[in-house]
């Protein structure tokens, strides 16, 4: 399984993301941490230093034989053993005995695996970095652009577009902070053999680990077991949280472009096709992106957590389904946040649509605001009642919601022609949408700039 692409992505520029993605990478990022276990080995005395200078000056992917390492993998059946073998060869006779010495595969493959997950965290957070400053703009832009707020998809009360784009900020934000603090658990090295006791190194081992964490920038697990595996499974879901509020905003544009709505729509680029047999069809092909992308990549977070548990001191079973899954995780990330850059940044706005929306209802939709008026006469649950018989009048026998208020004599009695235009104005009750856009917004620029 692999992330679900379309042509839009390949207008799309993914900042060198696809790159640490593919096998040259992969390759390299094994030779990478093969490097620096020989050099932090020499320095603990375990090998000799001229040999870790050796595996290090040749632990470069050009000086590899990719071919011969691909004829072994099909002769010996290990995925890495024929990288081993062609290491060993490029090095000298002397310095190749030290290759790969005292640690197994998965302790290599699983340390650089986070590595270059670690790399592709530093390109994703700057796409996440660029889609909070292009909704602290929309939020700011918008702070007071007035529209109809939902609940469970029915008019609920009037907010601001920045309003609803601030909560997408927050929801990022977190998102961003959550990751940050993962960290530490994430991006580990592990060396500690084939149980992660460090049978074969002892004490001297844990100290390379050490020195290992800190060539590639990394963390040293306390416990470097080949059977621990929750860590792996919070990178994955941190990025499926992070993509569920990329997720949302598509899922929002993808409603509210459609011709009922007429609220927003994607930018459109003259000779975009979007169907072979409506001509009138313009899609909207990020948003689509984004929401495939999203649920193919909770879908492998869940067989993350059916393989957690595997027992005993290592599975081969959960060993590949992670392997493959963190792989899969990053080309779904990848192609959302690509998709979520360029949608915050493009999104149309139609304001006028939506002011036409929120007056749907001629004023139902201030319900709460005339209740809220209405306590102190009457208490909250008789003043709930009587705002809920006069809303009911209104809908169900079609008549304006203003000439129904002007016609009930609680209202008559406490509120003038003037105020009722007032109550059933939806640009008077916004609460604190615009505040909180605002303040949201400036958060973003805090933290990130403009």
């Amino acid at each position: 399984m692999r992330a679900l692409y379309d042509s839009k992505s390949k207008t799309i520029d993914d900042r060198g993301m696809k790159a640490l993605l593919g096998q040259q990478a992969r390759v390299q990022s094994w030779l990478d941490v093969e490097a620096a276990l020989a050099l932090a080995q020499a320095e603990h005395g375990m090998i000799p230093a001229s040999a870790a200078a050796n595996i290090a000056a040749n632990c470069r992917v050009e000086n590899i034989d990719l071919v011969e390492m691909e004829r072994l993998l099909r002769e010996i059946g290990h995925g890495f053993v024929p990288m081993i073998k062609v290491l060993v060869k490029a090095c000298d006779s002397e310095s190749g005995k030290y290759v790969h010495y005292g640690v197994t595969t998965q302790n290599i493959q699983q340390t650089a695996q986070l590595y270059l997950a670690k790399q592709f965290n530093v390109v994703l957070q700057g796409f996440v970095d660029d889609i909070l400053r292009n909704l602290a703009h929309m939020a700011r832009e918008h702070h007071a652009t007035l529209m109809a707020g939902r609940t469970h998809g029915k008019h609920a009360l009037p907010i601001t577009w920045g309003y609803k784009a601030a909560v997408w900020i927050d929801e990022l934000l977190n998102a961003q902070q959550r990751m940050q603090e993962a960290e530490k658990r994430v991006f580990t090295v592990m060396m500690g053999g084939a149980v992660g006791a460090f049978h074969a190194t002892g004490e001297t081992g844990r100290r390379v680990q050490e020195s290992v964490a800190k060539a590639l920038g990394m963390h040293a697990m306390a416990i470097p077991s080949r059977n621990s595996r929750v860590y792996r499974t919070e990178y994955i879901s941190n990025l499926c949280l992070l993509a569920t509020t990329l997720h949302k905003i598509a899922e929002e544009v993808y409603q509210t472009s459609s011709e009922e709505f007429g609220e927003v729509s994607e930018a459109f680029t003259r000779g975009t096709v979007g169907s072979s047999t409506m001509p009138q069809k313009v899609n909207p092909k990020l948003a689509k992106g984004i929401i495939a992308n999203a649920q193919k990549l909770y879908s492998v977070h869940t067989s993350c957590l059916y393989v957690s548990p595997r027992p005993f001191e290592a599975d081969s079973s959960a060993y590949f389904i992670f392997d493959g899954n963190i792989q899969e995780s990053m080309e779904c990330i990848a192609e959302i946040v690509m998709r979520a850059e360029e949608l915050t940044r493009t999104l149309v706005i139609n304001t006028e649509r939506m002011q036409q929306n929120v007056q749907l209802t001629h004023g139902l939709i201030n319900s709460e605001k005339i209740m809220m008026h209405l306590v102190a006469k009457l208490g909250k649950d008789a003043a709930h009642e009587r705002v809920y018989q006069l809303a009911m009048r209104s809908t169900h026998e079609g008549i304006p919601y203003g000439e129904v208020l002007r016609q009930d004599p609680v209202i008559q009695q406490n509120f003038t022609e003037a105020e009722i235009d007032a109550l059933i104005d939806p640009s008077h009750y916004i609460g604190l949408c615009s505040e909180m856009a605002l303040e949201t917004a400036a958060r973003v620029q805090e933290a990130h700039g403009d």
